[in-house]
């Protein structure tokens, strides 16, 4: 496909969520609250965000998603689409989430556990609402690992075979965090991401080192991924929204503005 002739990426805005707060950290470790994600979901909506994934950080580890409400309250006055991860066990959360006002379920731990839950939710609900999500640990060249409880577990599984085999079973896109460079702003893993985008067909998301417009730009530009998925670089206000979309554009990529009513 022509570069002109590319979609526009989808620029994500990422929540990771403890209790009440927006946290970050560094690798995954660290966590320090940066913010509430009522307002920021909010100020990202009215910059003209395309999508925004509220990850619950400790659901997995407590057997329980809390951010359901959040998710509610969002979904009464945010218009973009809506992603919900952590704590996704069974068919049942699924359900619950979307009834939040969620449009889309990113799966972890519980797909590693039995990859057969993938196949039962995208038959269920479709492959549209099914996010395979992904932490990737490097494991020597050309290698990853796949972790899960937000990068507290590991698994011994291959990411590149892990990430084929989610595709069969009816994952729709693929959510993929580089372990390795989250948090850090120093770039992403482009090794990573270009493996994923070699091996399946359906959207990729990158997350997990971007502290620059260029560093967003280069993964769109050279790694081919549909969507990047950011935290720092928007809780931080390293490169507001308006500016990253500048960024892209000033290289000729497709670029994706947003609505007067979301901008206004």
């Amino acid at each position: 496909m022509a570069e002109d002739d590319a979609p526009p990426p989808r620029l994500i805005a990422r929540l990771d969520i403890k209790g009440p707060n927006v946290i970050k950290g560094i690798h995954l470790e660290g966590l320090r609250v940066v913010g509430q994600p009522g307002p920021m979901a909010r100020r990202y909506y009215e910059q003209g965000v395309d999508e925004i994934i509220y990850m619950d950080t400790v659901a997995s580890l407590y057997g329980r998603n809390n951010i359901l409400p959040m998710v509610e309250e969002a979904a009464r006055d945010i218009f973009v689409p809506l992603t919900v991860g952590g704590g996704i066990r069974t068919i049942d959360d699924i359900t619950a989430a979307l009834r939040s006002g969620a449009d889309k379920v990113a799966i972890n731990t519980a797909a590693i556990a039995r990859p057969d839950f993938l196949r039962e939710a995208a038959e269920t609900f479709g492959s549209q609402c099914i996010t395979l999500s992904i932490e990737a640990k490097r494991r020597g060249e050309g290698r990853w690992e796949a972790l899960t409880d937000n990068g507290r577990e590991r698994t011994g599984v291959d990411v590149l075979a892990w990430v084929v085999e989610a595709e069969r079973l009816g994952a729709g896109e693929v959510l993929v965090t580089s372990v390795d460079k989250e948090g850090t702003r120093r770039g992403f893993d482009h090794e990573l991401f270009k493996a994923m985008r070699e091996r399946v067909t359906v959207p990729v998301i990158g997350c997990g080192g971007a502290g620059t417009a260029d560093h967003v730009v280069a993964a769109v530009r050279d790694d081919g991924l549909d969507a990047i998925a950011c935290a720092s670089l928007f809780h931080y206000d390293h490169c507001p929204l308006v500016d990253l979309r500048a960024a892209l554009a000033a290289e000729g990529l497709a670029v994706r503005f947003p609505p007067e009513a979301a901008a206004a």
